[in-house]
């Protein structure tokens, strides 16, 4: 079965209409990352960068190559801790949020 819409132009759409899904998908990647997900969690990252800033507005705040950044947060991407730190605090600036991710029992 196909889809009918496109994903990203619904999360973009989603993300506009409601902030608090915004807030709600970085937490989660901030929680994959944490919890051994991190593919999961950097394709999370990417979507939400390209429905908040865009990777040329990650790329002046970070003061990195936006290409470095596409490949950061692609599925076998590998970003260093002060990179991720560094998106992670982009796009939470972006966002005027706090991030709280949670701890899930083994």
């Amino acid at each position: 079965m196909a889809l009918t819409r496109d994903f990203k132009q619904t999360v973009i759409e989603r993300v506009e209409r409601e902030p608090a899904f915004a807030q709600a998908l970085l937490e989660e990647a901030a929680t994959l990352f944490l919890n051994g997900e991190p593919e999961t969690a950097r394709l999370i990252l990417r979507d939400l960068v390209n429905a908040t800033l865009g990777f040329e507005q990650l790329a002046a705040l970070t003061s990195k190559p936006s290409k470095s950044l596409h490949r950061m947060l692609s599925q076998s991407g590998n970003p260093s801790m002060d990179n991720l730190a560094a998106i992670i605090d982009a796009i939470r600036v972006r966002l005027k949020v706090n991030v709280e991710a949670r701890s899930v029992a083994a």
